[in-house]
C-alpha cells in the first residue's frame, strides 16, 4: 500500500507542477500579447509583422512553460518540457475552438504551430 500512496503523491506533483509551467507560459503570452496589442497601437504593424509576432509569442511561451517544468521536475527534463508545449497547443487549440467553434487555420498551418510549441518547451526543459 505505501507503494501505491507513494504513487499517487508523485502523479498529484507532477500534474501539480504541469499546471504551473502552463500558468506561468499563458502569463507570459498574455504580458506579450498586450505588448504586442500596443505596437500594434502606435505603430500599425502590417499584418505580416503581427503574425510573426503571434509565433515568436508562442516559442517565447512554451520555452518559459517548458522551462518552469524541467526546474520542477528535475528528470527528463527534455521530455517534460515537450509534454508542456504539446499541452499549451492543445489548450490553445481548445480555446479556439470554444471561441470560433471551429479552427481558423490550415492543417498545415496547426501542424507548424505545434511543431513550434512542442518545439519551444522541449528547448525550455532542456535549457532548465
Amino acid at each position: 500500500m505505501d507503494r501505491k500512496n507513494e504513487n499517487q503523491f508523485q502523479l498529484k506533483k507532477t500534474a501539480s507542477d504541469m499546471v504551473k509551467s502552463l500558468l506561468a507560459a499563458y502569463v507570459v503570452t498574455g504580458i506579450f500579447l498586450l505588448i504586442l496589442t500596443l505596437l500594434l497601437y502606435k505603430m500599425g504593424l502590417s499584418e505580416q509583422n503581427v503574425n510573426i509576432g503571434v509565433i515568436l509569442i508562442y516559442v517565447i511561451a512554451t520555452f518559459s512553460g517548458g522551462f518552469v517544468m524541467g526546474k520542477l521536475s528535475m528528470t527528463h527534463q527534455f521530455l517534460w518540457g515537450l509534454l508542456a508545449g504539446v499541452l499549451y497547443w492543445g489548450l490553445l487549440m481548445l480555446i479556439s475552438l470554444g471561441i470560433y467553434h471551429s479552427l481558423q487555420a490550415e492543417m498545415g498551418s496547426l501542424l507548424t504551430t505545434l511543431l513550434l510549441c512542442a518545439g519551444g518547451g522541449m528547448l525550455g526543459g532542456m535549457v532548465s
